[in-house]
C-alpha cells in the first residue's frame, strides 16, 4: 500500500480555499468556480465529474460563498449520494445535504405534512407490487409474476410523467410504450391501485414526489420556507431527471437561478422509467446566460478503451447522439479489448470464471473485477461458474454494507473494545491499532485465511476483512490512530454510506453498473438479442441500448473482455451473432453495411471450456433444439433444458438416487462452506437421477455438471449412480 494510495484513502483536509482548488485540470477548476448563476456541466465517462462538483460545493463553503446548510447537492441513488457526503466531509464541507431526489422529498414531507395536511403521515410501503397483484384480483385480471412487475413499471412510468389512469393508455401509445397489456386494463389496475393505497392509508415513493409538488404548489408559505433554506442546488447525472422530479426542482428554485447540472446525453439509459436528457439538451435554452463546460479528459480508461467507447458512439444516431462528448484518453497504454466467441452461455460462463481465477492467480484483486451483462436472469450462470473456480464474488444491488449483520455485529465489539479494552483479554498482547482490530473481529469470525467456497460463510469473512483492512489503511494515513478514533470514522463512514471495499467479483447488471469502474470488466452477452434487447424495436429503443453497451464500455479502467455465445444451451442452434453495435469495431468485422465471419483472421478467439484432454470429455457437437423426451416439445426454459423434458411430463427419476445424490451434496456444501445449489442445482440432481449415467461421457452431457463439476464431484457421483457408498468420510483432496 503506498503513501498516495493512503492519502486517496484517508486525505488531509485542504488547509484553504485554494487548496480544494489544487489538482483539478483546468475544466474542472472552471466547474469548481463557477459559483453564480446557471451552470451546466456535460461531463463524459471517467472525467471526474464528481471531483469537480465536490470541489466546487466545498471550495464555495471554505471561500465563505456558500453556507453549508444552504445547499442541496441531488443525485439518483443512495450510494452516489454516500460517496458525495464522504467526499465533502474529506474536503471539509460536512453538513452540506447530499440526498436522493426522493430522500430530500421525503425528509421535507416528513417535516411539513402536520402543517399542510395535519395528523401523521400515510405509511411508505416499501414495495408495491402485492399492491398491485391485489388491484388485479379485484378487477379479475389474472397476472403471472412477469406481468405483475411489468403492471408495475408501467404504473411507475404513469406516475413519475404526472400520467393519471384516465391519460394513461393515450400517453403510453404517444411515448411509445410497449404495453404488457391491454392499455384500458393496465389503467383500470392503475385506478384500483390508487383506490386500494387510499383505502389503506399508504403512500408509495412515487407519491412522495408527487405529495412534495402539491404541497410546494398549494402552500406558498411552505414553499417559500423550503427555499429560504436552500438556495443552491447542485443536480448530478441529469440526464436522468423525470418530469416529476424537473417540477420538484423547479419548485425548490423558484424564481433564483443557482443552479448546476452535471450529465452525459449518452449515458441516458433509464428512459424505460421515465427519464429523459431533454431537460439537459435543453438547459442553454431555458437559461441564455448559463455558463457550460465541458469535461472530456478521461482519467479511468486506457485510450484503447476510450477508443472503443467513442467507436460505439461515433455510430449512434438521434439528438443524444448530436451531442455526444468525444473522450480523451489520460492514461498511459494498455492492452486492447479481448473479443471471445463460445459455443454456448455455460461455456461462456466457465470460460469468463477460468480468467478471472488467472488474472486472480497473478496478482489482480479480485474487487477489481467485474462481470457485466444485460439482465438479472443471466446472473445465476455466472454465479455457479466462478463458485466452481473457487472465486468469491458479490452481487450489485445487494444489503448495503453497514447494514449486514456481521458489520453490525462487528461494529458493536469494536466500540465496546474501544471503551473497555483495559478488560479485555483478547487486547491484553496487541499494541498496534490493526492487531487490536484483527484481535477484536477475531471474536466475530475472522480468521486469518478465508473459509472455503464462496457461500454465506465467505460472504461474512468478506465484510469483516474489509473492515481489517480498512483498519489497516486508517493506522497508515494517521499514525496514532486509537481504536476509538477508528470507531469514531466508521460512525462517519456508516451515516455516509461510505463503504470499505468487499474482496469479491463484482455481478452485476449494466444497469446497476452505472457509476462504478473496475481496472477488469467482462461484458458478456453481447450478441444480438440480448445487445441490443429483442424487444427493443424503434430506432429509439435500439439506441438506448447502444449507449447502454458504452456504459459498460466505460467502466472498464485498464481491461475490456467482450464475449458472446452462438447458442443458449449446450447443444443448440448456433444461430446468434455477435451485436451490431461491434460491427466495424471488432476484429474481423466489416462495419454496419456488413459482417465478417465470427473467429476469422482478425483476432476474435475461440472460447474453450475444457481443461482436460479433448479425449476426456467427450465435445458437444448436437445443433439440434432441445426437446422434450417425452412429448417432444421444443424446450427452452432453463431448468427444463437440465432434465431434457417438460416439467409438468412423467419422471422416471429414481427418487431414491435422487435422495442420496441429494444427501452426498449436503456433505459437499458442509465441507466447503457454500450453497448447496452451488455444488449441483435441485434440477441437475433431478437430470442425473432420471438418466442415472455409467460413465463420464454420459454424466457430462447432464446440463448443469459441466467440465469443473465433472473433474471435482464426477467420481463420487457415478459411485452413488452405480449404487456404491459416496464416500463421504474420505478426506478432501
Amino acid at each position: 500500500m503506498t503513501a498516495a494510495t493512503h492519502s486517496t484513502l484517508f486525505p488531509q483536509v485542504p488547509d484553504s480555499a485554494d487548496a480544494v482548488l489544487e489538482g483539478l485540470d483546468p475544466e474542472q477548476r472552471e466547474v469548481a468556480t463557477a459559483l453564480r448563476g446557471p451552470v451546466c456541466v456535460l461531463a463524459g465517462a471517467g472525467t471526474g465529474k464528481t471531483r469537480a462538483i465536490t470541489h466546487r460545493i466545498a471550495y464555495g463553503v471554505r471561500a465563505g460563498i456558500l453556507h453549508p446548510s444552504s445547499v442541496l447537492a441531488v443525485t439518483f441513488t443512495n450510494r452516489a449520494a454516500g460517496e458525495m457526503r464522504g467526499r465533502l466531509r474529506q474536503l471539509g464541507a460536512a453538513g452540506v445535504q447530499a440526498r436522493t431526489f426522493h430522500s430530500a422529498a421525503l425528509r421535507q414531507l416528513q417535516y411539513f405534512w402536520p402543517k399542510a395536511v395535519g395528523g401523521s403521515m400515510p405509511r411508505l410501503v416499501d414495495r408495491k407490487i402485492q399492491l398491485v397483484a391485489d388491484a388485479a384480483a379485484a378487477c379479475r385480471i389474472r397476472l403471472d409474476r412477469g406481468e405483475l412487475r411489468d403492471v408495475t413499471a408501467e404504473i411507475e412510468w404513469s406516475k413519475v410523467t404526472q400520467t393519471v389512469p384516465a391519460d394513461y393508455a393515450l400517453a403510453a401509445v404517444k411515448a411509445g410504450r410497449d404495453a404488457p397489456r391491454d392499455p384500458a386494463e393496465i389503467a383500470q389496475l392503475y385506478s384500483v391501485y390508487e383506490d386500494l393505497k387510499r383505502d389503506r392509508g399508504v403512500i408509495d415513493f412515487e407519491d412522495v414526489l408527487l405529495l412534495t409538488v402539491a404541497v410546494l404548489q398549494d402552500r406558498h408559505d411552505i414553499a417559500e420556507q423550503v427555499r429560504s433554506q436552500y438556495q443552491h442546488f447542485v443536480v448530478d447525472e441529469y440526464q436522468d431527471v423525470s418530469p416529476l422530479q424537473q417540477r420538484l426542482l423547479e419548485l425548490w428554485l423558484g424564481e433564483r437561478d443557482n443552479l448546476c447540472v452535471v450529465g452525459d446525453a449518452s449515458q441516458t439509459i433509464y428512459s424505460f422509467t421515465g427519464a429523459t436528457p431533454d431537460h439537459l439538451l435543453d438547459f442553454r435554452t431555458r437559461h441564455p446566460g448559463a455558463t457550460v463546460v465541458k469535461l472530456v479528459r478521461d482519467y479511468r480508461s486506457t485510450p484503447q478503451v476510450v477508443h472503443l467507447a467513442n467507436g460505439l458512439l461515433a455510430q449512434a444516431r438521434g439528438r443524444a447522439a448530436d451531442h455526444r462528448l468525444e473522450l480523451i484518453s489520460q492514461r498511459a497504454a494498455g492492452p486492447e479489448p479481448g473479443y471471445t466467441e463460445y459455443t454456448d452461455e455455460p461455456a461462456e460462463a466457465e470460460g469468463a470464471a477460468r480468467r478471472i481465477r488467472e488474472l486472480m492467480d497473478a496478482g489482480v484483486p479480485a474487487s477489481e473485477i467485474a462481470i457485466l451483462f444485460r439482465t438479472n436472469a443471466q446472473s445465476e450462470t455466472y454465479e455457479q461458474a466462478l463458485a466452481d473456480a473457487g472465486v468469491p464474488y458479490q452481487l450489485r444491488g445487494a444489503e448495503r454494507f453497514f447494514d449486514r449483520p456481521e458489520v453490525r455485529k462487528a461494529s458493536i465489539a469494536l466500540r465496546a473494545g474501544a471503551r473497555f479494552g483495559g478488560n479485555d483479554s483478547l487486547l491484553d498482547d496487541v499494541v498496534d491499532l490493526p492487531s487490536q482490530v484483527r484481535a477484536v473481529l477475531s471474536g466475530e469470525g475472522w480468521t486469518s485465511q478465508p473459509p472455503a467456497g464462496s457461500g454465506a460463510a465467505r460472504e461474512r469473512w468478506e465484510s469483516l476483512a474489509a473492515l481489517v483492512n480498512l483498519a489497516q489503511d486508517f493506522a497508515a494515513a494517521k499514525p496514532g490512530a486509537s481504536l476509538a478514533d477508528l470507531v469514531a470514522e466508521l460512525d462517519e463512514r456508516a451515516n455516509a454510506q461510505h463503504a470499505p471495499t468487499v474482496q469479491g467479483v463484482t455481478l452485476a447488471s449494466l444497469h446497476s453498473a452505472k457509476g462504478l469502474e473496475w481496472d477488469v470488466v467482462f461484458l458478456v452477452g453481447v450478441a444480438e438479442g440480448m445487445m441490443p434487447i429483442t424487444y427493443a424495436k424503434t430506432d429509439e429503443q435500439i439506441e438506448e441500448e447502444r449507449r447502454l453497451l458504452y456504459v459498460g464500455v466505460t467502466r472498464a479502467r485498464e481491461r475490456l473482455h467482450v464475449s458472446w455465445a452462438l447458442s443458449r444451451s449446450p447443444g443448440g442452434r448456433p444461430s446468434r451473432r455477435p451485436s451490431r453495435f461491434l460491427d466495424g469495431l471488432r476484429p474481423g468485422s466489416t462495419g454496419a453495411a456488413g459482417r465478417a465471419a465470427a473467429g476469422g483472421p482478425g483476432g476474435v478467439e475461440r472460447g474453450f471450456t475444457t481443461s482436460r484432454p479433448a479425449a476426456a470429455v467427450p465435445r458437444r457437437t448436437q445443433r439440434t433444439p432441445a426437446r422434450c423426451r417425452v412429448c417432444g416439445r421444443t424446450l427452452t426454459d432453463a431448468g427444463e433444458m437440465k432434465l431434457m423434458r417438460c416439467e409438468d411430463c412423467p419422471s422416471d427419476m429414481d427418487e431414491g438416487l435422487y435422495e442420496r445424490l441429494r444427501e452426498w451434496r449436503a456433505v459437499q456444501a458442509q465441507r466447503s462452506g457454500q450453497p448447496a445449489f452451488c455444488v449441483f442445482t435441485d434440477k441437475t440432481l433431478m437430470a442425473i437421477a432420471e438418466a442415472v449415467p455409467d460413465d463420464d461421457g454420459e454424466l457430462a452431457r447432464i446440463p448443469g455438471v459441466g467440465v469443473r463439476k465433472l473433474n471435482r464431484y464426477g467420481a463420487e457421483v457415478l459411485a452413488i449412480c452405480a449404487g456404491q457408498e459416496s464416500g463421504e468420510d474420505d478426506e478432501e483432496d
